[in-house]
């Protein structure tokens, strides 16, 4: 089997705190994953059951996010972009977060392989 993972990624110029940053990156965990569930249930499951492998990663603006949305969305990977509610720290309707996969590491790699760690 195939090593799979997922990956979330935030953005780093909106001058978000530690606890902003974590929660963002639930919501994108949990978001992509119950899409995987609907769109590929055989690697979910298997995702789930080996670990549940994830990588935290960051990009410097909107149009950077975008467009690993995007790539996930062109490549058929279960992908979920992230809108803030405006309750504390941002502006309603920031878009702050993105989770890819789970899939394949190769795949996953080819999207954001080159991103920095948060």
């Amino acid at each position: 089997m195939e090593e799979l993972k997922q990956a979330i990624i935030l953005r780093s110029d909106l001058g978000m705190g530690p606890g902003k940053k974590c929660a963002q990156a639930c919501h994108a965990c949990l978001l992509s994953a119950e899409q995987a569930q609907n769109q590929t249930p055989g690697i979910y499951k298997s995702w789930k059951q080996s670990g549940q492998k994830k990588v935290v990663l960051k990009v410097p603006d909107l149009e950077s996010l975008n467009g690993l949305y995007h790539m996930a969305k062109k490549m058929g990977i279960p992908a979920a972009i992230i809108q803030d509610a405006g309750l504390t720290q941002l502006e309603p309707g920031t878009t702050t977060a993105v989770g890819i996969g789970p899939a394949t590491a190769e795949k996953i790699d080819k999207i954001c392989g080159t991103l920095k760690l948060l």
